[in-house]
């Protein structure tokens, strides 16, 4: 009717603040869960060959090894998905801090392999869990024109973790026999982090929303808005009904079956195949790479040393992402850098001596990690609230899966076909996200959460839905 205004929604007040303290400590807080997780991923590479002269470990003992603490991955993935989604961010956030501690002071304390294949089990739980929620959180409270940047922002911080763990495990592990239980109990400063969220991080009002708690949900957020100097007038009870307090009180619980049914498949099936495929070529090229190199006969005197250099190139990555991230569609800078991406696979397959494969094998990591917040912001802002946490988590969490058989893969391209043709299979991989979310997922560029959960097409969101509670 006209002359009536619809009324502003709390996801509306959240995307229209300009960015504060608050944002500021919530990036700092998030981005702990995530570089703990980076040095979750990457500290056992460089304990493996002292625990296997320490414990006369076999190769097959380290791939178990490997393989469970991926098993454990998939598990928080998909668990600390579902936990989100059912019992709220925060609450999810510190249970999986809590586990992560555990899995890591486990690890400074076995005596034998398989109570170290307990230990990392544990501790990758907790890593993927606290990451997943992570991603979730940051995307749920920051302004819709700033969501990719603080997100950005939040992975260079968290990619400190890569060289960390690199370079505590080049100085450490060579020189002290118990140099990587120090390693593996880096984990343990996780919990100065778990005390930032504790204390700077509340619930995500849009998850509050989602369950019917208004009242928890607007105190949140006037409490956000007086930390940014915005007040906002304080809503009548018909517009508090109308911004989703009783309505959604009995929105039904997420479940698996639903990201396999219409209208969440499509979305689930995308960012799934970007997950996988992404850390796929990830994971194989700072896994293989070192081993490749040796085995074609490049001396290298510390393979230690070359992937810690390659490491360090991580953070930088990131930062490099931040102008771009929300300048233009997410969706055609990703598949950029996947061009990019690929190219330099292709050229660092074609490469022996130690000059190119240090500098090309720098370029790969940048844009490696250059890709990263894409994926991670992308894969949070296709799902509406109440499946956000449980589709986003489980499409990261089926990667891990991937991972359990990929280095068999990667080991039969390589004895069949050679050197030159697993930097292409890895070429092509680095391809596929950008091309997927190119051809079959939403905008979510600059537009707010409600309207990227509930668009239609590839291209065009619906601005009519721009006050939609998901």
């Amino acid at each position: 009717m006209a002359g009536i205004r619809e009324p502003v929604t709390l996801g509306d007040r959240l995307d229209r603040l300009p960015l504060g303290p608050f944002h500021r400590r919530l990036v700092l807080a998030l981005a702990g869960m995530i570089l703990f997780e980076w040095v979750e991923l990457n500290a056992f590479a460089f304990v493996a060959p002292t625990l296997r002269e320490q414990w006369g470990m076999s190769l097959s003992t380290v791939a178990l090894i490997i393989g469970v603490s991926q098993l454990g991955a998939f598990c928080g993935g998909v668990l600390g998905g579902y936990l989100a989604d059912r019992s709220g961010r925060r609450r999810t956030m510190l249970v999986s801090v809590a586990v992560y501690c555990l899995g890591s002071a486990l690890c400074v304390v076995v005596q034998s392999p398989w109570q170290l294949i307990a230990a990392r089990f544990t501790a990758h739980l907790g890593a993927q869990a606290m990451a997943v929620v992570a991603i979730v959180m940051l995307t749920e409270f920051v302004p819709a024109a700033a969501r990719g940047r603080l997100q950005t922002w939040k992975v260079a911080i968290g990619a400190l973790g890569i060289p960390l763990a690199a370079w505590t495990g080049y100085f450490v592990v060579p020189h002290w026999t118990w140099g990587w239980r120090l390693v593996l109990g880096l984990g343990l400063f996780g919990v100065v982090f778990a005390y930032l969220v504790h204390r700077w991080v509340p619930e995500s009002p849009r998850w509050l929303l989602s369950r019917g708690e208004w009242v928890r949900a607007e105190e949140i957020v006037r409490s956000i808005e007086r930390s940014c100097g915005v007040e906002h007038p304080r809503a009548d009870g018909a517009q508090a009904d109308r911004t989703g307090g009783d309505a959604s009180a009995s929105t039904p619980r997420a479940r698996f079956t639903e990201l396999l049914a219409p209208p969440h498949r499509r979305r689930f099936v995308v960012v799934a195949t970007m997950w996988v495929t992404g850390l796929f070529a990830y994971s194989a090229f700072n896994t293989w790479t070192p081993t490749f190199l040796s085995e074609s006969g490049l001396d290298l005197d510390n393979a230690l040393l070359l992937s810690a250099a390659l490491a360090t190139a991580a953070p930088v990555g990131a930062v490099l992402a931040v102008p771009l991230i929300d300048r233009w569609d997410r969706r055609r800078t990703q598949l950029a850098l996947g061009a990019l991406l690929a190219a330099t696979l292709l050229l660092f397959g074609l490469v022996r001596t130690p000059v190119p494969v240090l500098v090309l094998g720098c370029v790969v990591s940048l844009l490696f990690q250059a890709s990263v917040p894409f994926l991670q912001v992308y894969s949070a802002e296709v799902f509406p609230t109440r499946v956000r946490a449980l589709g986003s988590g489980t499409a990261n969490a089926l990667s891990r899966i991937v991972n359990f058989g990929a280095p068999m893969l990667v080991a039969a391209v390589y004895a069949g076909l050679g050197y030159t043709a697993v930097f292409t299979m890895l070429a092509v991989l680095g391809l596929v996200g950008g091309c997927v979310a190119v051809l079959f997922g939403p905008r979510t560029t600059g537009v707010s959460l409600e309207t990227a959960a509930t668009s239609r097409t590839p291209h065009v969101s619906d601005p009519s839905k721009e006050n939609v509670l998901s």
